[in-house]
């Protein structure tokens, strides 16, 4: 079974304890810690994912970073994964528990990637046509590529919108290239 089948199958499993014990946003942090805490210090994957260190032992350090900050139904959770052998796969589980957080809660990511940097007024506007067309909240992540020449483009979903000018330029190169003028020259 893939990795993500398996991350999924235990992060829907998380989420519908969170629900039963009416607790999804203090998971939710807790599990957002631990992401975070893991993208952070890849040593800290390492460890989990080695054969050679006990279950114990990963115990005792997931404890010592984690016991007083998160829930103990997140930690008994670690604690179940672990007995499962299943710690390998505890960050990928944390990734698909905030996909399945944000389809529960009706937020989406967006990522804009324009020639220029945009000012917080045109990434407002950007997130607040989104959220509208969308009847959703949207998360929006914008990074910068020079490359670009001008314009933008918008991926939200699996659905990308390209409004660059390299892209503009490529489509009038292709429609001149298959003009029967250029053609017979």
């Amino acid at each position: 079974m893939s990795e993500i089948k398996i991350a999924l199958r235990y992060a829907k499993s998380l989420l519908d304890l969170a629900k039963e014990q009416n607790n999804v946003e203090e998971i939710n942090n807790d599990v957002k810690l631990f992401r975070d805490t893991v993208k952070a210090n890849p040593q800290l994957r390492a460890v989990l994912a080695n054969p050679i260190i006990s279950g114990s032992d990963k115990k005792a350090v997931l404890h010592g970073l984690f016991a007083s900050k998160m829930d103990k139904v997140t930690i008994a959770f670690f604690d179940l994964m672990i007995n499962k052998s299943r710690e390998s796969f505890l960050y990928a589980t944390s990734k698909q528990f905030n996909e399945l957080y944000n389809l529960l809660n009706g937020i989406v990511k967006a990522e804009v990637v324009s020639a220029l940097a945009l000012s917080e007024g045109n990434k407002q506007q950007l997130v607040s046509a989104l959220e509208k067309e969308l009847n959703k909240r949207v998360i929006l992540n914008a990074k910068v590529n020079a490359d670009l020449i001008g314009g933008f483009v918008l991926t939200v979903g699996d659905k990308q919108f390209d409004t660059t000018i390299a892209k503009q330029l490529n489509e009038l190169k292709k429609n001149f290239m298959s003009n029967d003028f250029v053609a017979q020259l």
